[in-house]
């Protein structure tokens, strides 16, 4: 389970390295893969098979679901953790989320979303200040 938030810097090759905290539930790899809300999705190959099995089964007559698929799968990337805990995110994947040197992980049961500081910061504030009308919306459908 991953859960928490970490502010990170990542180097010039790309090269992120993974809290601790979150390296065993990897158990040395991960899919990384564009996300929503201009993030990068980190998954665990586990549940990496799981969403795209899902994926593979949408009825691919219908154009929402044959562009959420091609969003989430020709974009994901197989991560190998190395030695000092890190991975490498291609280029195509920090331009996507716009990430430059510091970034956000921030754990999500079963993910991990990777954002650029800015947004992260930027995106948090505006949920932060609708969390009221976000939770009654939420109750509604018995959360």
């Amino acid at each position: 389970m991953f859960i928490g938030e970490y502010t990170l810097s990542i180097d010039e090759k790309g090269r992120l390295s993974i809290p601790v905290k979150f390296r065993n539930d990897l158990k040395g790899k991960a899919v990384v893969t564009r996300g929503l809300d201009s993030s990068l999705f980190l998954y665990s190959q586990n549940e990496w098979l799981k969403l795209a099995e899902k994926l593979a089964a949408l009825p691919i007559s219908k154009a929402n679901t044959r562009a959420f698929s091609r969003l989430m799968l020709a974009g994901a990337m197989d991560c190998e953790i190395d030695k000092a805990g890190r991975i490498n995110i291609p280029d195509y994947l920090r331009e996507f989320a716009k990430i430059n040197k510091r970034v956000v992980l921030a754990g999500l049961y079963n993910r991990i979303e990777i954002w650029s500081e800015q947004a992260w910061s930027k995106y948090k504030k505006a949920t932060e200040k609708d969390s009221n009308d976000i939770a009654e919306q939420l109750g509604e459908i018995g959360v």
